[in-house]
């Protein structure tokens, strides 16, 4: 399979083949729409996102490098990269969350499950994300939404495992204290 996922690769980097190009993003289009849609909760705006995140990957796919990263972790890279940009877009700033999120539970991780009962939980929740700096806003959204471990988190965005976890645990702790405090409101 990986094999499979090299060549299509290739031969986009070679002569920018629409086959190729079409097969890998359907490989990938309903993880990243999912990792996306969970954090927007909105199917249009997801599609729209989701879009330009394999726009993005089709147009520097020139610098992914294989023997650096796997091609799926280099994506999610760039998925996080997007998500950081959008929340902090004036775009996002205007629109309020209006899908129905009834049944959503997302396992955060071992030390803090979440489960969205109210989209004002996603909303709190996105608005404390939003707040933090760029390094740990990846670090959480690639934890909480893409299901990735703080090791591979780690190699992801090349900085040293103990970093990943004081930034991560740190943005936890703030999070369920500012969640508390506005469930006591």
């Amino acid at each position: 399979m990986m094999k499979q996922e090299q060549r299509w690769i290739k031969k986009i980097k070679k002569n920018g083949s629409h086959e190729a190009a079409n097969e890998l993003i359907s490989k990938y289009y309903r993880e990243m729409y999912a990792f996306v849609y969970k954090q927007t909760i909105d199917s249009d705006l997801s599609l729209d996102l989701t879009q330009e995140i394999f726009i993005s990957v089709l147009k520097s796919i020139g610098q992914f490098d294989e023997k650096k990263a796997s091609f799926r972790t280099w994506l999610y890279k760039i998925a996080s990269n997007r998500l950081v940009d959008y929340f902090r877009s004036k775009n996002y700033q205007y629109r309020k969350l209006t899908d129905s999120i009834e049944g959503l539970d997302f396992e955060g991780s071992e030390d803090m499950t979440i489960s969205f009962e109210y989209k004002e939980d996603v909303e709190q929740i996105t608005s404390i994300i939003n707040e933090l700096e760029t390094s740990s806003q990846q670090i959480v959204r690639l934890r909480l939404f893409g299901e990735y471990t703080l090791q591979e988190i780690a190699e992801m965005v090349q900085a040293p495992l103990s970093t990943v976890k004081t930034r991560y645990y740190a943005a936890i702790k703030l999070i369920k204290k500012e969640m508390q405090v506005h469930h006591h409101e």
